[in-house]
């Protein structure tokens, strides 16, 4: 147990999950804004051109890093400036209305969303085969709430470029959900299509287990009795057939390797926790080597706390 508890003294949050370039680059955002010079601002924009322009053509990570970057400076001034200093580079325009969607959410009312979609427009203009403009309106359609003919507009012209963009597929699958417009029918439809051809190390292959969190939760937050049994759910039909076709290939070395693999391991041992699989959870968690998400774990309370608690619940025993 020594080198267990060892490495759950090591846990944090890391939104950059294993991209060590990319929390170099936080780290030293983080630092440097605080001083809100002219020079400082500068240099930020040079950092983030230097890393987002790196592996063009790697579309999965160069999404993660937008995407995370977009949360962490969704307060900043930055991705507005450097979007306004820069018109025509579409890496400043797509960071900039990806941010203005991190920063109101994709549920809110109101807010500064007037050139949100027409910078994605204009990036996907300026760079017709990224895919990064289109996840980004797609982010936009949900926040605007656009009708179903439209997003799967957008949808399509990801997929033109990105077949299996892991960003895409969870906005698309949380567009259909009930909460927002859609139906569990048409949440069912979508995942069962993508199960029929999806690549087992594709990176949007969290997506069917995703859809089952989201189930999951939805049954918790009904409270009752529902609530109490709400671990059956992991036990039965679909539910179960989603842990049983991933739990023993997700945590094997290497096996997937797409830039947000971590999340999705935080995904499938959060999903074992809660069905009470303690025994496959443990090589989860040591897979996952304390980098920790906050989504799912933060819908119990602190995610560090209930990861950490569920990592010593599946430790029990050894």
């Amino acid at each position: 147990m020594g080198f267990l508890s060892n490495r759950r003294k090591r846990v944090r949050l890391a939104p950059e999950l294993d991209d060590q370039e990319l929390g170099r680059l936080l780290k030293s955002l983080l630092a440097t804004t605080r001083t809100g010079t002219i020079a400082t601002t500068d240099l930020c924009m040079a950092q983030m051109s230097r890393l987002l322009e790196q592996g063009p053509d790697d579309w999965d990570r160069r999404t993660h890093r937008i995407s995370v970057l977009a949360d962490f400076l969704s307060a900043s001034h930055l991705p507005k400036s450097w979007a306004a200093r820069e018109p025509r580079n579409p890496t400043a325009l797509v960071l900039h209305a990806w941010s203005q969607v991190a920063q109101a959410g994709p549920r809110a009312q109101g807010g500064d969303r007037s050139d949100a979609a027409e910078s994605c427009l204009r990036a996907a203009e300026l760079a017709p085969d990224d895919p990064a403009p289109w996840v980004a309106l797609l982010k936009v359609a949900r926040w605007e709430r656009w009708r179903q003919p439209q997003v799967f507009g957008v949808w399509n012209e990801v997929l033109a470029r990105d077949r299996w963009n892991r960003e895409a597929y969870m906005n698309m699958l949380a567009y259909l959900s009930p909460e927002e417009g859609g139906s569990r029918l048409q949440v069912l439809d979508f995942v069962d299509a993508l199960i029929a051809r999806v690549p087992a190390n594709a990176p949007c292959v969290a997506t069917e287990l995703t859809a089952q969190v989201f189930q999951y939760q939805a049954i918790l937050g009904r409270g009752g009795y529902e609530a109490l049994v709400a671990r059956t759910h992991w036990s039965q039909g679909m539910a179960a057939q989603a842990l049983d076709r991933v739990v023993h290939t997700w945590g094997q070395p290497g096996f997937l390797r797409h830039a947000k693999a971590l999340a999705d391991l935080n995904l499938l041992a959060y999903a074992l926790m809660a069905g009470d699989r303690r025994a496959e959870a443990r090589a989860v968690f040591e897979a996952i080597g304390g980098v920790v998400t906050a989504w799912p774990w933060q819908t119990g309370g602190d995610p560090l706390t209930e990861f950490e608690q569920a990592q010593r619940r599946a430790t029990v025993g050894m």
